[in-house]
């Protein structure tokens, strides 16, 4: 059955292209170049959305560079989050999820994020919190959805238990912070200088651990009375694993959701089974739709409240228009930032 497609309140859609960034072959940040591609077309279930800001996320560089092939059927174009105005859509979709024409809605994609349009499953598409920007709205979706996914549900943390993030600072870091603060839990982080560590500490984290100067094993060791931490959520993989099998406290929960620092790691096997263990991860972009639904659903009801009353905000770092893309992928290399990056279509 086809979709009933509606025009917009918004004004009668342009031309049939848009304009995009596209990777014009695998490389460094200057091979990003604002093109033009055909206008995306929703389909059953789907929603257009006119883009007016995209976040940028660590796994649009891994693509940039050829280390992150698209998922099957996804477009090429980088980017995985959006907000901006419901264009057109699917009149039964828009009306089982009690969204509207002309709405701002801010939305997870398995791609083509970096557009003017973007198409997008309605069940991946949230109202903007009140009183949020469309730059901040366009920062939500790809980091609150992760962390509410692996450390919520995967890693299961509790009130009074202690988390440990590694990587406070990035965009995963700073939500991780306040969500977990937020649930009623403790917080280590580690960071990459004494700034991003106070950074982290104004987040509300309690402790932070500066990692070229700490050892976070034996900081973590001194931080717990030798007890250790709950759960970890950990970006680096490698040789960090090792050390995170020790820093966990009996039945600890540690969550693998990125390996920046290698895919191999030789563990102790023998403490995994004598403290009860579990070592996990998961990636997000290619799950099925259902499985986005359900943390969107949980995010809506368990995060978009505190967002709304300010107990969580956004952290923006820097906003970048459209064109200059390499310039903000290029910020994003340097882990110079702390929080979000977000491109902006204004004047793309």
């Amino acid at each position: 059955m086809a979709p009933t497609t509606l025009e917009s309140g918004t004004g009668l859609l342009p031309e049939s292209t848009m304009k995009a960034i596209e990777i014009t072959s695998f490389g460094a940040p200057d091979v990003l170049r604002l093109g033009e591609r055909p206008m995306p077309v929703p389909g059953v279930g789907e929603l257009l959305i006119r883009v007016s800001a995209s976040g940028v996320n660590r796994p649009d560089v891994l693509q940039r560079t050829g280390n992150y092939p698209v998922p099957p059927g996804a477009s090429d174009i980088p980017g995985l989050e959006v907000a901006g105005v419901i264009e057109q859509g699917d009149a039964r979709a828009l009306a089982s999820a009690g969204l509207n024409l002309g709405e701002r809605v801010c939305a997870l994609v398995a791609g083509g994020g970096y557009a003017e349009f973007c198409v997008a499953p309605v069940e991946q598409c949230l109202p903007v919190p009140k009183g949020l920007s469309d730059v901040e709205a366009a920062s939500l979706p790809e980091t609150f959805f992760t962390v509410w996914s692996n450390v919520f549900d995967r890693g299961r943390l509790q009130k009074g238990e202690t988390l440990l993030v590694q990587g406070g600072s990035s965009g995963i870091g700073v939500t991780a912070i306040q969500l977990a603060k937020a649930m009623g839990a403790q917080v280590i982080v580690t960071a990459g200088s004494d700034e991003k560590c106070a950074a982290c500490l104004a987040l509300g984290a309690d402790h932070a651990i500066n990692y070229r100067t700490h050892d976070f094993q034996a900081e973590i060791k001194r931080l717990t009375l030798g007890q250790g931490v709950n759960v970890i959520l950990d970006m680096v993989a490698g040789s960090y694993v090792a050390k995170e099998i020790e820093c966990l406290s009996e039945d600890g929960r540690l969550v693998i959701i990125a390996v920046q620092g290698g895919v191999k790691s030789e563990i102790n096997a023998g403490l995994v089974l004598r403290r009860r263990l579990t070592v996990t991860g998961s990636t997000l972009r290619p799950r099925p739709i259902a499985f986005k639904q359900a943390i969107a659903q949980a995010c809506l009801k368990n995060v978009w409240p505190l967002i709304e009353r300010g107990s969580i905000k956004p952290v923006i770092h820097s906003t970048f228009a459209a064109r200059d893309a390499a310039k903000a992928h290029a910020l994003m290399e340097s882990n110079k930032h702390v929080g979000k990056i977000v491109l902006t279509w204004g004047e793309a």
